[in-house]
């Protein structure tokens, strides 16, 4: 597939407003999910770490599966992979209002629901780059801000309908939500070259289309002579039975002759077939070759390598807030009239303050992307530091507003990342990267639940999770500093659309 020039505008701006909507719609009830996680608590009578799984598979079994969601959506496009994975949410939402147990909603919620929306994050982040170059970054960020406003709506909405329908009836209705996922899916048009010739079939692609002419010519040839055969004996039988006995011996000698060519013809057909199920099991040999020999490539680079330790520590210890926040409240003894706003809602709208921000500085020549990405790394450790020392409202409400616009650095990871690889290998090296976020988000939850079961405070799974976060941005501007010295140096040797960072004077 040949892509024209990214518009920087145009049809790009339509991507912009239905990815929007299609990551609000589809996060925002397992962002949201703290919600449930209450419900779930006092319905299943699970302990906290086994009951934190739901949401954090929800949340990272898509990130998990991020290389196979970068492989349909290269393979298929971003429309097809985006309704064919409404479906999945909408369906994997309304079945988890019939879950009788907590390892039923593993299925349901976590898997099915999480694997649609790592389809669509993938499929909504790769088109909107092919749209985008100069204005990428205020793009990603007006994308991403969709999951955060979901969040902060999604967290309303689902107490609401909690207590005018019950669990299950909230579940019901946010899977038909969920259903107009398919509308901004079509929407999706695929950035093509239509002036570009169409490209040569190889020999391989050539084989199927040879053997189906061939095939399709002797039949019609096989069918005339049995119909004039037939034609023929039918019309001399009834005039003259004699005859009718020759000619039925001369129709024998002919068909004889028709099976030796017969023989030759399926010869032909077995050469043609063998040769190309050969060619094409080399070819796609040579494709799992070149793929792993990229994997390889890319972790030789020192700043992508830092950047996988960064993302799945900070995911363990900054994604657990969001999720049980409001659960860290009720056991301060924090009472419920005192609440103006949820603490997640909260979480939300600043999510969303803080990837509008960093998504527009990401596009200032003068910003350093990865030095800003790793100084809300370092900033959000601090933050989840601060979080035992909590002990009323107002200052849970401070944290989770801090927390939540630190969280807005997913909008500038994308920017990094293809700054970091290049357009070409985006697809690639985000599926790797998404992958141990997501290990990253499924892990993080239960560990901060588990922590809780066994001391009965959450002082210690938080200084836990503040300690990941600080370890994986020291990590990360380590191994920036010395790689950036040595990329201007050897500038010349970057492949293609692979830039360098500057560093700015004022970083």
């Amino acid at each position: 597939m040949v892509f024209r020039k990214p518009p920087d505008g145009g049809w790009g701006w339509v991507i912009v407003v239905v990815s929007f909507f299609t990551q609000f719609l589809c996060y925002g009830s397992p962002l949201a999910v703290g919600v449930l996680y209450l419900e779930w608590l006092d319905a299943f009578g699970e302990g906290k770490g086994k009951t934190a799984w739901v949401g954090s598979l929800a949340n990272g079994i898509g990130l998990l599966a991020s290389p196979v969601c970068s492989i349909c959506v290269s393979s298929f496009g971003a429309r097809p992979v985006a309704i064919f994975s409404g479906f999945m949410v909408a369906g994997g939402l309304m079945m988890s209002s019939f879950a009788p147990n907590i390892y039923f909603l593993y299925v349901s919620y976590g898997i099915v629901v999480g694997l649609g929306c790592g389809l669509l994050y993938t499929a909504t982040v790769t088109i909107t780059c092919q749209y985008f170059d100069k204005r990428r970054g205020l793009a990603l960020g007006l994308i991403s801000t969709g999951s955060s406003v979901g969040l902060f709506i999604y967290a309303a909405l689902q107490r609401e309908l909690i207590e005018l329908y019950g669990l299950d009836g909230c579940l019901l209705i946010v899977g038909a939500l969920s259903l107009n996922i398919l509308a901004c899916g079509s929407l999706m048009r695929p950035l093509e070259s239509s002036r570009s010739p169409p490209p040569e079939k190889t020999c391989v692609d050539k084989v199927p289309d040879q053997y189906f002419v061939y095939h399709e010519k002797e039949k019609t040839v096989e069918e005339n002579i049995s119909i004039l055969e037939k034609g023929y004996i039918d019309e001399k039988c009834v005039n003259n039975v004699p005859d009718c006995k020759q000619d039925s011996i001369l129709n024998k000698n002919v068909l004889s002759s028709i099976n030796v060519n017969e023989k030759d013809t399926y010869k032909k057909k077995v050469v043609e077939q063998t040769n190309f199920c050969k060619q094409l099991a080399k070819r796609k040999w040579q494709l799992y070759l070149t793929y792993w020999k990229e994997t390889v490539v890319l972790f030789k680079n020192k700043v992508f390598s830092a950047l996988f330790v960064a993302i799945l520590l900070f995911d363990i210890g900054g994604f657990p807030p969001s999720l049980l926040m409001e659960d860290v409240a009720r056991s301060a003894n924090i009472n419920e009239d005192d609440y103006y706003m949820p603490l997640i809602s909260i979480i939300g709208i600043m999510t969303t303050v803080g990837k509008l921000i960093l998504g527009i500085l990401a596009d200032f020549k003068w910003v350093n992307t990865l030095y800003l990405y790793v100084t809300t790394l370092l900033m959000t450790g601090v933050a989840l530091f601060a979080i035992p020392f909590a002990k009323s409202y107002l200052t849970l409400a401070m944290l989770s507003g801090i927390l939540g616009f630190l969280t807005g650095n997913w909008s500038i990871f994308p920017y990094v990342t293809t700054k970091t690889v290049g357009i070409e290998k985006l697809t690639h090296a985000y599926g790797i990267l998404m992958f141990f976020a997501g290990l990253g988000n499924s892990l993080g939850p239960p560990i901060v639940g588990w922590f809780y079961d066994w001391t009965q405070e959450y002082d210690t799974a938080f200084y836990f999770s503040g300690f990941c976060v600080l370890l994986g941005g020291f990590l990360l501007l380590l191994a920036a500093l010395p790689c950036w010295n040595a990329c201007t140096n050897h500038s010349s040797k970057l492949p293609p659309n692979t830039y360098s960072y500057k560093v700015a004077s004022s970083a």
